[in-house]
């Protein structure tokens, strides 16, 4: 596994290598020992799975506020999808940035998003399945959502959007009145 950063303080793109041989392949897609310099003293609490039908369809932007904040990683295992991390966290020097990363099954990338970041992607490929491993389990009473079309955030959507859920229509726009997440 080789660790990229990106523009995004804590945010890194995860490159594994496929062995190829004459029955197919086999890749490492979660290593602890491998990833403890971006996941140290954290540990996998639960995994989704995601499919999504629609091409231009966004899930997001979503995260966990403390104590349930999570860190994410994020691979797609069918089909193309543009995944966005936006940096939520107070006094971050990338506060309000976003990093946008396409993750297919073919490249096998990993998206790591830290606590305290939003997370959320648009399909690029009909039928886009994504698998999720999370550091803490989902709280209900602690998640919260930021608009994928906020002005604030500028976010280039490589589509039109074509579908997007009630609750993702209903996120708040990021004002003076939000609250950054304290990670």
């Amino acid at each position: 596994m080789k660790l990229h950063p990106t523009s995004l303080a804590d945010v890194f793109v995860v490159q594994t290598q496929a062995f190829r041989d004459s029955r197919g392949a086999f890749s490492r897609f979660f290593c602890e020992r491998e990833l403890a310099a971006v996941a140290a003293d954290r540990h996998i609490e639960q995994i989704n799975h995601s499919r999504t039908a629609m091409v231009g369809a966004v899930r997001g932007l979503h995260f966990q506020r403390p104590p349930h904040a999570e860190m994410k990683m994020v691979r797609c295992l069918r089909g193309r999808v543009w995944d966005v991390a936006v940096d939520l966290r107070k006094g971050s020097t990338t506060y309000l940035k976003w990093h946008a990363q396409e993750l297919s099954a073919s490249n096998a990338l990993m998206l790591v998003i830290p606590e305290g970041c939003a997370h959320g992607f648009q399909v690029l490929e009909s039928d886009s399945e994504l698998l999720y491993l999370h550091t803490a389990s989902y709280a209900p009473s602690a998640e919260g959502g930021v608009r994928f079309d906020d002005p604030a955030l500028n976010i280039s959507w490589p589509l039109p959007v074509s579908d997007l859920s009630e609750r993702d229509q209903e996120h708040p726009l990021i004002d003076t009145n939000f609250l950054s997440i304290a990670v």
